[in-house]
């Protein structure tokens, strides 16, 4: 599901995935690649902000790539939508080394249906 975005809500550039966990925590799982501008217009007004206080990645920080300390400048988003990716194999405890690619937005999905990580 999506927890986050680089750029702004207008015109995302990148998502920052996450699955719940078996204790219901939201956890990081990846990011996308660059959306393409026709994809990223079709994420307005998909994607709404999150409330001050009430998100599970409040406090957290994501690198920009594998490996790097560099922070990630990302706008949190309300993890109410699913995203259909095309991920690599490689995988680091949970979470995928390498940037997945979106697909398209699972509007007719909940993110109950997600099974956890």
């Amino acid at each position: 599901m999506v927890g986050a975005i680089t750029s702004t809500l207008s015109r995302p550039r990148m998502l920052v995935l996450g699955r719940f966990d078996g204790e219901g925590r939201l956890r990081y799982v990846g990011k996308t690649t660059q959306i393409s501008t026709p994809a990223s217009q079709q994420l307005v007004g998909q994607l709404t902000a999150a409330s001050i206080g009430t998100h599970p990645w409040e406090y957290a920080r994501f690198s920009t790539a594998w490996g790097n300390r560099d922070v990630l400048g990302t706008t949190l988003v309300a993890p109410d939508r699913v995203a259909e990716v095309s991920v690599d194999t490689a995988k680091d405890r949970s979470a995928w080394r390498h940037p997945v690619r979106l697909v398209r937005l699972r509007l007719d999905m909940s993110v109950a249906d997600v099974p956890t990580a």
